[in-house]
């Protein structure tokens, strides 16, 4: 099975746990402070970023939607105010954030149509051909083993189903890139020291985004994982980017 470098990028280098684990504990950690840092580290952009990437399943009207790594929940709210789907299971490996999300969704009364459960992206645990759309925001970079996450989310959809992919990148615009570098490096890491008392979060969200296979190099791994299809689109100057591929129908 196929290993990328962003595999072995660790929040915390002295601990002993493997990644799954501590991806987990230093969300426990973040996870009271995790929305507004989203709002304040991007200006509020990650909202607009989370539209992009739920208009790429409107053409296909999904009915049962899977969120990979759906944290607090925002993704999973946003997909059933714009798309209206029948049910859409979030899961994630963080109970801390999970607690939120489902508060966040007990507030805006959708238990019947938000489910947020526990769960591993790479062993869900749901039958094959299961879900119309899978999606997954900032969630990808933080598999252990990336290859094998794909390969679960491909298992979990039905034949002719969506994966939406939205994940940081870097921007390629060589004059942005200098002011980029210094706010990943510097800024991110200072400001999450100081609001969410964890800098190693924030150094980890730089080291894993500079290792990430992305643009065209993650094209190929999603064809390798069984994805036809398959595209790309940068927003905001590259700072992030939507992947989409289908699950092919012979």
């Amino acid at each position: 099975m196929a290993k990328f470098q962003h595999d072995s990028i660790v929040p915390f280098k002295d601990s002993q746990k493997g990644k799954k684990n501590q991806v987990a504990d230093m969300f426990d950690q973040i996870a009271f402070r995790y929305d507004f840092m989203n709002r304040f580290l991007s200006g509020g952009t990650d909202i607009y970023w989370r539209k992009q990437a739920i208009k790429q399943l409107k053409s296909i009207q999904p009915q049962k939607i899977l969120d990979v790594a759906t944290g607090t929940g925002d993704v999973a709210i946003m997909l059933y105010k714009y798309l209206q789907p029948r049910e859409i299971i979030g899961i994630d490996i963080s109970e801390g954030m999970l607690k939120l999300g489902r508060e966040k969704v007990s507030k805006l009364l959708l238990n019947s149509h938000i489910d947020l459960r526990l769960g591993d992206s790479e062993a869900i645990n749901f039958p094959d051909n299961t879900f119309d759309a899978v999606t997954v925001a900032f969630g990808v970079r933080n598999f252990e083993n990336l290859d094998q996450g794909l390969k679960e989310m491909y298992r979990v959809l039905r034949p002719g189903g969506k994966l939406v992919i939205l994940e940081f990148s870097k921007p390629k615009q060589r004059w942005f890139q200098g002011l980029y570098n210094f706010y990943m490096k510097i800024i991110a890491p200072k400001a999450g020291q100081w609001l969410s008392k964890n800098k190693d979060a924030y150094q980890y969200l730089n080291n894993s985004v500079k290792a990430f296979p992305e643009g065209e190099t993650f094209l190929p791994i999603l064809q390798q994982a069984g994805f036809t299809e398959t595209i790309f689109k940068s927003l905001s100057l590259g700072i992030c980017t939507i992947y989409c591929g289908i699950k092919r129908t012979e």
